[in-house]
């Protein structure tokens, strides 16, 4: 079958999926307590992803009193970002996971239907440094700090190096202040499992106290149908020593953890993480969480603690009955994959003390959901209030302007900056009288 012909009957068989769910009132909720739906199985999940329209001249929407410029343009898939002490930003751009094999036809159809709402300028493989020499919120130099990298994705730096997080390895860069270009390759720290790669995002945070990295591994498929033997070492997160690259395992049964950041008020880790698809447009929540020490999270035998997926084989309750129940909803299918949290005060006033998350969006449900950035209130340590819109307008007449990924909280120059892997845009939002 060709193309056309390969789009004209998936076409056919989203009409039929979309129309089968239309009736279905919008059960999703968010926050720490949830009265879940009933499952719902399906074949395929329904399928509604936005296709790709372009800012023009418009760019994405702040609550009044901040202000939105584009940071930076013509980037190559921008995912996540770190500021650096001096205020120079790095971002991590790429694209990996192509060897993840296609199994089951609805994984062709799931992979064509995503695939629409991507960029399609190709992954530049490598990091790029912006400096913003005079404080104008317009970087004035940009270089390329390396290249030649394996979907870069994850960044952190700590005590003169810069590590970058590869879909298949931790590699660390020596880094002295001011510098706008790695003086090598960099060196290989610690391999990291990249076989299939079905997920192939790798998050990285550093620990409160700067002595371990942290990494969050993706699943290698939606509920192990590929077999339970390519999960080994997946859907997990590491605890790697940032000196010798020995690991071990900290937090297991968490299917996609694609941020992973510390609290400054609590030294916690923390995680974002996507959950499992074809159990219902209003299942699972998308969530996050704290990560607590050699904790289990359910994937795959249950979510959002332990409420059994019956689609597992073989079925573990000894897992399910370890199984905790994660901080915090976020909604189904919001697809996040950014999260920041504000430092000394943050924005001040109801921005004070939190989270920014972003929400990549939706591809698996009829109503579109996620495609925006928000704001999550805490208060000693805690999630203390529902999501809040924080930044808005990607989505318009049901088409994409542009999709959030990394978030990061720059104190320095008191903003937040976006990457946006559809426009392939760094988006900054500051208070406007700033």
């Amino acid at each position: 079958m060709n193309l056309h012909g390969f789009a004209f009957c998936t076409t056919a068989l989203l009409l039929v999926l979309t129309s089968c769910g239309r009736s279905e009132s919008n059960l999703d909720q968010t926050g720490s307590q949830l009265d879940l739906p009933k499952q719902h199985q399906t074949l395929l999940p329904p399928m509604n992803i936005a296709t790709p329209a372009g800012w023009g001249r418009e760019a994405p929407q702040a609550p009044a009193g901040f202000t939105v410029t584009a940071f930076a343009t013509d980037l190559k898939v921008p995912r996540q970002i770190l500021v650096l002490p001096n205020g120079d930003v790095l971002v991590a751009e790429g694209m990996g996971g192509a060897d993840a094999p296609k199994s089951r036809p609805k994984d062709f159809i799931a992979g064509y239907i995503k695939s629409l709402g991507k960029t399609s300028v190709k992954g530049g493989n490598r990091v790029t440094l912006l400096r913003d020499t005079n404080h104008d919120g317009r970087p004035d130099l940009r270089t390329e700090f390396a290249t030649g990298l394996n979907a870069p994705y994850g960044l952190a730096y700590v005590d003169g190096n810069i590590y970058v997080a590869n879909q298949d390895a931790v590699i660390r860069f020596p880094y002295r202040d001011g510098m706008t270009q790695a003086a090598g390759p960099g060196q290989e720290l610690v391999k990291l499992p990249s076989r299939i790669n079905h997920h192939w995002t790798k998050a990285m945070a550093v620990s409160a106290d700067g002595s371990k990295l942290y990494v969050g591994i993706g699943s290698n498929s939606n509920i192990g149908e590929r077999g339970l033997n390519v999960e080994q070492d997946r859907a997990e997160i590491w605890e790697i020593d940032r000196q010798t690259g020995a690991h071990r395992t900290y937090a297991q049964g968490v299917r996609n953890p694609t941020a992973l950041a510390i609290n400054p008020a609590s030294s916690q880790l923390w995680a974002v993480a996507n959950e499992r698809d074809e159990l219902g447009p209003q299942l699972v929540p998308d969530y996050l969480t704290s990560v607590r020490d050699g904790a289990f999270y359910g994937w795959p035998y249950s979510y959002w603690g332990q409420n059994v997926d019956p689609r597992v084989y073989p079925q573990r309750p000894d897992l399910v009955n370890k199984a905790i129940r994660p901080d915090y909803a976020l909604g189904s299918h919001v697809a996040t994959l950014g999260l920041t949290f504000v430092a000394q005060g943050g924005f001040g006033g109801p921005y004070a003390e939190g989270a920014f998350v972003g929400e990549h969006g939706s591809w698996n449900r009829q109503d579109l959901a996620g495609y925006k950035v928000v704001w999550i209130p805490f208060a000693g340590g805690r999630p203390s209030g529902k999501p809040q819109d924080f930044l808005t307008g990607f989505i318009k007449d049901g088409h994409a302007r542009g999709r959030p990924v990394g978030v990061a909280y720059d104190p320095v120059s008191h903003a937040l900056l976006v990457a946006d892997d559809l426009s392939n845009t760094v988006w900054r939002v500051a208070p406007s009288t700033r």
